[in-house]
């Protein structure tokens, strides 16, 4: 194959692999807009008991966390918990443009505004590095046995998550039976380690 060959193929590739991921995000949405209101309410306790029950939780100083979409499981208590311990806790902010990493912001609890693409963000707060985290918690629409994420297609954690500390725990937080057998990959994705959703924690190789 010559290097002309293998670029048209990349490209086929990559083509196959958005695509796949447009038709695997319209049915996880669809099933996310089904979940009744009070399963999706009820659910944050049991997701921060998992995620502070890691063993890489007991030590750390900083999470990074966010805040959910509509329809995303619930992320409140744990954020609330993390700092009833007095853990710091970055939470992400889409800068101007969008073509950039997320930018991380420390929350100390206090009020939310506009984070960019519809999420909420701190009103206030200093920027601080992703490499502060020793866990980093994102959102996800599905995962798979590899690790594989699914996200929203922005490319904003991917992009992040280049910055995380080594050795930092990646953990994905999503709704019984998003944890698949394989999804569709570009070479960008960044893989996660765990995925917590309300009845299990499942490590990934």
């Amino acid at each position: 194959m010559t290097a002309e060959e293998a670029d048209t193929a990349n490209t086929a590739g990559d083509a196959g692999a958005i695509a796949a991921k447009l038709t695997w995000r319209r049915q996880l949405l669809a099933a996310r807009r089904a979940l009744a209101p009070e399963v999706v309410a009820g659910a944050g306790p049991a997701l921060a008991q998992r995620v502070l029950a890691l063993p890489e939780a007991r030590g750390a100083t900083c999470v990074a966390g966010y805040v959910e979409l509509p329809g995303e499981p619930p992320t409140g208590a744990l954020l609330a918990a993390l700092l009833d311990r007095e853990t710091r806790v970055l939470l992400p902010r889409q800068p101007a443009g969008g073509t950039v990493a997320l930018d991380f912001v420390e929350w100390d609890g206090g009020p939310l505004g506009a984070g960019g693409h519809g999420t909420r963000a701190p009103a206030h707060g200093s920027v601080r590095p992703l490499s502060d985290a020793q866990i980093v918690v994102t959102p996800a629409l599905a995962v798979d046995q590899r690790g594989v994420r699914l996200g929203r297609g922005g490319g904003g954690y991917d992009r992040a998550l280049a910055h995380k500390a080594t050795g930092a725990l990646v953990v994905a937080l999503l709704w019984d039976g998003e944890l698949v057998a394989r999804l569709p990959a570009e070479p960008h994705d960044r893989p996660v380690a765990a995925v917590v959703s309300p009845t299990r924690t499942v490590r990934l190789a």
